[in-house]
């Protein structure tokens, strides 16, 4: 199966997802609000629901191409949680993550959205640049 085809076919099922979950339940599939309902307790069971699915995204990996997906983590585990917090501290500043945003706020032609993605990639482009120039 190539690269590229199960790269559409995850693309589609997150937009899949995103949309079922807009026309159903009324709720953005933002990654980062879904966690935040789920620690407060708010709809839990369908937040949680949500979340059980992500996790068995490589199960469906695996039953579909008969293999694990290889995940290579190349940064030491204090690095991966500093980064993780920070990521979660600027989805609360920004209110909303990529997954919010960029998938379903885009589609809905969110201005907001607009704005916040092209502020996720601009950042993205400025610390890749930076890290290259300093040999990272």
């Amino acid at each position: 199966m190539s690269e590229y085809l199960l790269s559409l076919v995850g693309g589609a099922l997150i937009g899949l997802s995103s949309a079922m979950l807009l026309i159903l339940n009324g709720r953005i599939a933002g990654i980062s609000g879904i966690v935040g309902r789920l620690a407060q307790g708010v709809n839990w069971q369908s937040n949680a629901a949500f979340l059980v699915g992500l996790a068995l995204g490589p199960v469906g990996y695996l039953t579909a191409t008969g293999k694990w997906p290889e995940i290579f983590i190349r940064e030491p585990l204090p690095v991966v949680i500093v980064a993780g917090l920070l990521v979660g501290f600027g989805t609360r500043m920004g209110s909303g993550c990529t997954s919010g945003h960029g998938v379903v706020g885009l589609a809905r032609l969110s201005p907001r959205s607009l704005v916040a993605v092209v502020c996720f990639v601009t950042a993205g482009m400025l610390a890749i640049t930076i890290l290259r120039s300093l040999g990272v």
